[in-house]
C-alpha cells in the first residue's frame, strides 16, 4: 500500500515546494486534524497540539511506521492550507487553524 502516494504542496521557504508521502499516512493525519477541529468547541485547533493528537489517535504499529509525527503533521497541514481545506486564524498566537468555508 505504501506505493500509493500523495504529492503534498508545502510552500516552505527554502524547500522545493512538493513532497510525496504514502497515502495512508496522509489520510490518517488529515483525518485526525479534521476530527480535532470538529470536536473542539470553537472549531479551531492549535497547531502545536496536533502532534500529540496524532499520537493519541494512531496505534503503536501505525506510529512506528509513520516516522516523525511532527514532520508529517506539518507536511499534511501545509498541503491542506494550499488546497484551501484549512486556514490559519488571523491574529491568533500560537498558530491556530480552522476549516476554510
Amino acid at each position: 500500500m505504501d506505493d500509493v502516494v500523495v504529492t503534498c504542496r508545502t510552500p516552505t521557504e527554502g524547500r522545493t515546494g512538493q513532497v510525496k508521502i504514502p497515502k495512508w499516512k496522509y489520510d490518517s493525519i488529515r483525518r485526525v486534524i479534521l476530527d480535532e477541529i470538529e470536536d473542539s468547541e470553537t472549531g479551531r485547533v492549535r497547531f502545536k497540539d496536533l502532534p500529540d493528537a496524532v499520537r493519541s489517535h494512531l496505534t503503536s504499529n501505525q506510529l512506528a511506521k509513520l516516522g516523525s509525527v511532527t514532520w508529517h503533521v506539518t507536511t499534511v497541514k501545509l498541503d491542506m492550507e494550499v488546497e484551501g481545506e484549512l486556514r490559519r486564524v488571523s491574529g491568533v498566537r500560537p498558530q491556530t487553524l480552522c476549516r476554510s468555508l
